[in-house]
């Protein structure tokens, strides 16, 4: 029976299942999305060359406009490294232009106020990924899957009466 025709068809060789199991692993690993190409941003008339975008967070909120350029990057008139100097807020700032892929395609100016550093720096986020998406709609879908499209809607908890702070109590006194 080892030698009849049906036994050798039905037994696959050992060497046959590996070289078809190798290629649908490969083929089911993630997919990264890629950002459009920067030269999609397309420049506006003379009048008003900028497209805008706002942000907020906490209390702080950003006016920001970017162009067409080599990469600037300037906030409330000065380097955006000389702004911001903690990392974290650096890093955060410059998310938006590394997830579309516009680092060195886009100026970006930007005017902020109100809150602190870091409410500040949310807020430009923000401000300038609505700015991205006004001058190239492709980068909506990569934004909003790193979260950058969404406002930050946490805030400072008023303080209460009777009370230290907005939870902290007065120590208590048994006596």
């Amino acid at each position: 029976m080892p030698d009849s025709p049906d036994t050798a068809a039905s037994d696959p060789t050992p060497a046959e299942p590996a070289a078809t199991d190798a290629p649908s692993t490969e083929s089911q690993a993630p997919v990264e999305q890629t950002a459009p190409a920067p030269d999609k941003i397309k420049t506006l008339p003379k009048e008003n060359p900028y497209y805008w975008g706002t942000g907020r967070r906490k209390a702080a909120v950003a006016r920001v406009r970017i162009r067409p350029g080599t990469g600037k990057f300037i906030v409330n008139k000065r380097e955006v490294d000389a702004f911001f100097c903690i990392d974290k807020d650096r890093k955060a700032v410059r998310t938006p232009l590394n997830v579309s892929g516009t680092t060195k395609a886009v100026d970006v100016f930007v005017n902020v106020g109100g809150g602190g550093i870091s409410g500040q720096a949310g807020a430009v986020v923000l401000g300038l990924a609505r700015a991205l998406v006004k001058a190239n709609a492709d980068y909506e879908p990569l934004l909003r899957a790193k979260r950058l499209l969404r406002r930050d809607p946490r805030r400072v908890e008023r303080k209460k009466y009777g009370q230290r702070g907005a939870r902290r109590r007065f120590q208590f006194s048994k006596r």
